[in-house]
């Protein structure tokens, strides 16, 4: 680790990489899940299905996110804008509430699943790329178009898949199988391939010239890391053990 020429060289580290993917594969499964609950309530319950749904995918989303640029150690300390987080948090869970709200729907053409791919594609690249600007280091970012075209045809060929996987499973009968597995298998994996690429997108050059304003900067430690990967993991757990309550007692 250390700066090569003009650009900033970083290495990755593989356990957090690995928590991040897990991270998107159980938010996934707590999508699949919920949406069915979504589906089913009426007036006001569907609304708080959905809200919550939101909170808890774009949570999970936004965790992975965050584990994922940690992951990338660089050479220089590297803090983060708190009020661009939070921003990048609102984009996290527009973009769940946009997919849920899209496969709760009775019926789904291929026009809304167009549309709300698009939507929910915009709401995670906004994510991604807030995250990134939050960042408040000693470098400037350099992004390559191609790449970063790249992540954003990536996001929405990803949205489309998650979108008619959750549609097909979410009156699904049972908490398990191995086809409700599988599909939040790929849609996990899939989700954290639109992060990678777009962290492949940016160049940091070193600049001692570069003026942020830190008044809003904040460190982000390994504690800190531990507690959100530990919230996270709660709140979808919790997520999924209410709505495989609410399924039992919806069936008795």
């Amino acid at each position: 680790m250390d700066v090569h020429g003009q650009v900033l060289v970083g290495f990755y580290d593989y356990r957090l990489v690995a928590i991040s993917i897990l991270i998107a594969v159980v938010a996934a499964y707590a999508a699949l899940d919920l949406s069915g609950r979504i589906s089913t309530a009426q007036g006001f319950g569907r609304f708080a299905w959905l809200s919550c749904g939101a909170v808890a995918l774009g949570l999970g989303i936004w965790s992975m996110h965050y584990m994922g640029m940690e992951a990338y150690r660089l050479p220089v300390p590297v803090e983060y804008d708190w009020p661009t987080v939070l921003l990048s948090f609102v984009a996290a869970v527009a973009a769940s509430a946009v997919a849920l709200f899209i496969v709760s729907r009775k019926t789904m053409g291929m026009k809304s699943a167009v549309a709300g791919s698009l939507l929910m594609a915009s709401g995670i690249v906004a994510m991604h790329y807030l995250g990134m600007e939050a960042m408040r280091l000693p470098a400037m970012c350099h992004y390559s178009l191609p790449l970063v075209s790249l992540s954003i045809i990536t996001a929405i060929v990803i949205s489309f898949v998650g979108i008619t996987l959750l549609f097909g499973l979410r009156n699904q009968r049972g908490s398990w199988s191995s086809r409700k597995f599988g599909s939040a298998l790929v849609i996990g994996l899939a989700i954290p391939v639109t992060h990678y690429i777009g962290m492949a997108a940016v160049t940091f050059m070193p600049s001692t010239s570069v003026s942020w304003e830190t008044v809003h900067a904040v460190t982000v430690s390994g504690l800190s890391l531990a507690a959100i990967g530990m919230v996270t993991f709660v709140v979808l757990g919790v997520a999924i053990l209410i709505s495989q309550a609410n399924r039992r007692l919806w069936a008795e």
